[in-house]
């Protein structure tokens, strides 16, 4: 049966054009396309009898054109191998705009918020996996209790006394699908309580206030200085939102007069302070501060996660609410348990066998030795930048020359280094002095690539 254009060999867009003979035409035309990169290197050409049938020309012609080439350096002819566009440089028209050259993806990321995901404990976990599933009663495995399943809320009642000085039981703990999920609960609560704004730090994480902003809350801002958050300002909102163990991203804690002049407010005025209790695990100088929720648990609602300290794909996350908030957040919450039950049922025996107390205090001392080898770097390779913030966390900020802060991130970028600056927080209206400075997340890489992440900080500090 005659072969048709339909089926015979690779397409090929050609149009031969040209006063001097299709030869020529048809030379010029393939010339074009390989020098503009519409045939790429590589590329593997019709045969000549595919090409001459597509364009209904002679054979003989096609295969001269292709000879041409081959004998300019456009193509290749091997035996075997076809004809193919051979491997040289792409010279664009003169007629287009030169492309701009763009950064690649980062090598390394020192963006913070993310603990070394490398370390998550798999080998513990599971045997935690093993034992919770094993001796699931039936019902576990049901619809839930919007309250969480008891198993990980008595455990968690009994850490988060010894641990971070909470006051609370069993009853009073909402188990939640990380920070983000508690705050659209409390958000709920709080619109249909009438309150209309919760004041929040100057600098923190654009995607909180964002959600209590989408709740039908304004989020003012309160002033930052040496001594941390000030709550002097507070009068009529409903609620504040802090970080005050270890302020994100400044690093620094609440002063001890304001803890206490921020739930004296609350009593006041009948507000709440809402604690996110960021990173409150990981102090490496001195035992690290209790929970503000200690000296008020009817007016401090204690929001906790497994984030940080684990991983935050397993969006697990706990609300220690006064009493009289409980049926609220329950409602809010929604009549079904909405977080996995088996990781519940496994983090409660991850608690209770000891794993995450051991877990944590290996993550301690790993990070711990992280800042250090941040700090000594910084001091060594860049004398005019300074480590601030206390010894903890998953972050530290780097106070940069006045004026410097854009033109390093731009130079991380190209370094293939993903990094924030302290602008990336700051709140649209804060009230706050504009600082120069990098927030770096040290916790971020995993073992593997912290040196290549420091030594590629260290090529862009001032």
């Amino acid at each position: 049966m005659a072969n048709s254009w339909a089926t015979l060999g690779v397409d090929l867009h050609l149009e031969p054009a040209g006063s001097s003979g299709l030869r020529r035409g048809l030379t010029d035309a393939l010339r074009d396309a390989v020098r503009t990169g519409r045939l790429t290197p590589g590329t593997r050409l019709p045969s000549s009898r595919s090409l001459a049938a597509d364009l209904g020309i002679a054979r003989n012609t096609v295969a001269e054109a292709y000879a041409d080439l081959v004998a300019e350096g456009w193509l290749t002819a091997r035996q075997g191998s076809g004809t193919r566009v051979a491997e040289r440089a792409v010279v664009p028209s003169s007629g287009a705009a030169p492309r701009r050259r763009e950064p690649g993806p980062p090598a390394y990321s020192l963006i913070p918020g993310t603990p070394d995901l490398a370390s998550f404990p798999r080998t513990e976990w599971l045997k935690a996996a093993r034992r919770a599933l094993a001796t699931a009663p039936f019902d576990a495995l049901g619809y839930g209790d919007p309250h969480g399943r008891p198993e990980l809320r008595t455990a968690l009642a009994g850490y988060l006394a010894r641990a971070r000085g909470v006051r609370t039981d069993p009853d009073t703990i909402v188990i939640t699908a990380g920070f983000s999920h508690a705050l659209r609960i409390l958000g709920t609560l709080l619109r249909a309580r009438g309150v209309r704004a919760v004041a929040v730090e100057s600098y923190g994480l654009d995607v909180h206030w964002g959600l209590l902003r989408n709740a039908g809350l304004a989020t003012p801002a309160l002033p930052y200085d040496r001594l941390g958050t000030d709550p002097g300002p507070l009068s009529d909102e409903g609620a504040v939102l802090l970080t005050p163990a270890h302020q994100f991203p400044m690093g620094t804690p609440l002063h001890p007069d304001r803890r206490t002049a921020v739930v004296e407010w609350a009593r006041r005025t009948g507000g709440l302070v809402l604690e996110d209790d960021y990173d409150g695990e990981f102090r490496y100088d001195r035992q690290p501060v209790g929970a503000l929720q200690g000296l008020d648990p009817d007016r401090v609602v204690y929001l906790g996660t497994a984030s940080k300290s684990l991983a935050p794909g397993l969006r697990l996350g706990w609300m220690v609410l006064p009493p009289s908030l409980l049926e609220e957040a329950i409602a809010a919450k929604g009549h079904i348990d909405t977080c996995g039950v088996l990781d519940q049922l496994t983090l409660a025996e991850f608690l209770v066998s000891g794993a995450y107390d051991r877990h944590v205090r290996s993550s301690r001392l790993r990070y711990r030795r992280r800042r250090d080898a941040l700090a000594a770097a910084v001091a060594d390779r860049a004398p005019e930048v300074t480590v601030t913030g206390i010894a903890a966390g998953l972050h530290a900020v780097l106070r940069l020359p006045p004026g410097t802060e854009q033109s390093v991130i731009q130079a991380a970028t190209w370094q293939g280094l993903a990094l924030h600056g302290l602008a990336f927080h700051r709140h649209p209206e804060a009230v706050a002095e504009p600082l120069d400075a990098l927030v770096v997340g040290y916790g971020t890489p995993p073992d593997s690539a912290w040196a290549g992440a420091l030594e590629a900080l260290c090529r862009v500090l001032p």
